[in-house]
């Protein structure tokens, strides 16, 4: 049976931080609510790059989008354009780069920063052009969208946590405490969505270093959380989930995994090898 989805990209969060600074999710875990998966991020370990990869299931070196100055659509399926495909509705709370990626291209703020136009993959949009733009104005964008539009999938993007990395590095009390923040404004929608439902992924695009940055092969660039949560979830707590499956998985969620042509073939038979974050209730 579809299922509606939320997916949480929480920008620049390295794996260890989730795991010691994100004390709610850690306590929906405890409680056996949420499951916390490590992920490997693909390369390179940069944003635009990984917002496609987990987008549409294609790798930068393949996708083409390899840094984060290419300013043009996407030119692969996407959990988007499959949604749209098969009639569902879609919403982003979301950094501009995403409006980019799957509306239009370049992001003209005057026109694009309020979607509302459902001849667009992101029919139902709110989209900021700011790294400091504030995590809790994201999460008040995204329930605004969700309680006006009740869409199928949605995408909630905070940037604060990235910023907080690029300015300080992420062994630092400025990184971690702006983690903490992030999993205190979760507090107060995630058990709304959960009473109502809502498959959640909270994932990252990459982690962070030291030297203030991102984009190599070092753990804690490439160490990323992934929290799945929802009955849709198989929980099994020995799967090792990768980035590249994650598209195909909440296609399956939302019912579309099979839809349209071959790219979504690929997704489902990803989903299915997985086996999280969706194993069908009957398996």
């Amino acid at each position: 049976m579809p299922k509606k989805v939320i997916l949480v990209v929480l920008d620049g969060l390295a794996y260890n931080s989730a795991e010691q600074c994100m004390g709610y999710l850690q306590g929906l875990k405890t409680q056996g609510t949420s499951t916390l998966y490590k992920l490997q991020c693909e390369l390179p370990s940069k944003s635009r790059p990984l917002y496609e990869t987990i987008l549409t299931g294609v790798t930068p070196v393949l996708s083409g989008i390899v840094h984060n100055d290419i300013n043009r659509n996407s030119n692969q399926q996407s959990i988007f354009s499959l949604a749209r495909e098969a009639g569902l509705t879609t919403a982003a709370a979301a950094f501009h780069w995403f409006s980019e990626l799957y509306n239009r291209s370049p992001y003209d703020p005057v026109r694009d920063r309020h979607t509302e136009d459902l001849e667009q993959l992101i029919q139902h949009g709110c989209f900021y052009h700011g790294d400091h733009y504030p995590d809790n104005y994201v999460y008040l964008d995204a329930e605004s969208l969700r309680r006006r539009h009740n869409p199928d999938f949605m995408l909630i993007h905070p940037m604060n946590i990235d910023n907080a990395g690029h300015h300080e590095g992420v062994d630092s009390s400025h990184y971690r405490n702006t983690v903490r923040i992030s999993d205190g404004e979760l507090s107060k929608y995630l058990p709304t969505w959960i009473e109502e439902g809502y498959q959640v992924l909270i994932t990252s695009d990459h982690g962070m270093n030291n030297d203030k940055s991102h984009g190599g092969i070092l753990p804690e660039e490439r160490d990323i959380p992934l929290y799945v949560i929802g009955e849709g979830f198989s929980h099994q707590p020995d799967a090792a989930p990768k980035q590249t499956e994650l598209c195909g998985s909440i296609c399956e969620l939302l019912g579309i995994a099979g839809h349209g042509k071959p790219i979504a073939a690929k997704m489902l038979v990803d989903a299915q090898a997985m086996k999280i974050p969706y194993v069908p209730a009957a398996v």
